[in-house]
């Protein structure tokens, strides 16, 4: 089965809805192709976690739904469409009315997302400039979301700096920054990179939270299968530019499809029963993104390569109801089935 065939309730419209998305850099050496016909659905009031090894397009895909490329990035080809909407046709100064409105995002480094020589307070009445509301409104806004994230003394803290807080801290300012607009997608780049395994713990469960209350989408980015296995509704596995697999969170953890999703799953430090002094790692490196590709892109670090990896680039198969992966040995076992 195929994806173009017909998808379960598909006469509801996702929230965040990606075709086909193409997007290249240029640079001295050539057009890097880092996106490469990237499709993904975000439904209305879901998570969708976006995981792959670094390299592998996820922050890029990001950015791009949110409009923050550098001068060098051209989108090629494809649409973006946010409540139906198509954002990348749509006029700089509508889209950018967007952004802190209808669309947040996280960033992974709550230090260099802050303004250094800003108070909060100042920062977070600012995000509020669609509002049209008095400043003393804006700031009791701004000082119950803190309350809400787990500052404490929110009150006088909000008259604080960004380095008269921990590092943990700091990233619950940027969450609450960030919901504070109460947006319909929220983008987390990588959340809790930047803090240790306890606060990254307590993050999630925040983001969780809030997420339910507010009644938001959030489009997860990680590297932590752990984090996304905890927080997301379904799942996209991208590499080398390519969304290689995509279903629900539990059909990703235990019925993966394509070779590399289960390599990934096998180097998960929370999967090994064993102990160890070296940690499982995938054979091989990224390949460059220089130039027209054809063929698999995982092909040369898979173990069941063949032939036809090599000339062919794999269709999307549909596994199950809601689970898809582009490999060709999908179609090699539903001809052994036949």
């Amino acid at each position: 089965m195929r994806r173009d065939d017909p998808k379960p309730n598909a006469s509801v419209r996702p929230l965040l809805e990606i075709h086909g998305l193409n997007l290249d850099f240029g640079t001295p050496r050539g057009r890097v192709h880092a996106l490469r016909n990237v499709s993904l659905d975000v439904p209305t009031a879901q998570v969708v976690g976006i995981v792959g090894e670094s390299g592998s397009g996820k922050s890029t895909l990001a950015y791009t739904v949110m409009g923050l490329l550098s001068e060098n990035a051209e989108v090629t080809g494809g649409n973006i469409l946010l409540e139906g909407q198509a954002l990348l046709n749509m006029p700089a100064q509508a889209r950018r009315s967007l952004l802190g409105d209808r669309l947040s995002i996280i960033f992974q480094d709550p230090m260099t997302a802050l303004n250094p020589v800003r108070t909060i307070e100042n920062q977070m009445i600012d995000i509020q400039h669609h509002e049209q509301r008095s400043r003393s409104e804006k700031r009791a806004r701004a000082v119950h979301m803190l309350h809400r994230v787990g500052i404490p003394d929110p009150e006088s803290r909000i008259s604080g700096y960004p380095h008269h807080f921990s590092g943990g801290m700091r990233q619950r300012i940027c969450i609450a920054m960030a919901l504070l607009v109460r947006p319909v997608l929220l983008i987390a780049d990588e959340p809790t990179t930047a803090l240790d395994a306890t606060l990254e713990v307590q993050i999630i469960h925040l983001l969780k939270d809030l997420q339910k209350e507010i009644g938001c989408s959030i489009l997860f980015v990680s590297h932590h299968l752990g984090a996304v296995a905890e927080l997301c509704d379904r799942v996209a596995v991208m590499y080398a530019g390519e969304v290689v697999e995509e279903g629900a969170v539990r059909d990703i953890f235990h019925s993966p499809g394509h070779p590399y999703t289960r390599a990934l799953l096998e180097c998960d430090p929370g999967r090994i029963r064993q102990k160890t002094r070296t940690l499982p790692t995938i054979p091989g490196e990224v390949p460059s993104l220089l130039g027209s590709k054809k063929g698999c892109v995982f092909r040369q670090r898979c173990p069941s390569a063949y032939d036809r990896c090599i000339h062919e680039n794999p269709v999307e198969y549909r596994i199950g109801l809601e689970h898809t992966a582009r490999c060709h040995l999908l179609c090699e076992e539903r001809k052994v089935l036949a």
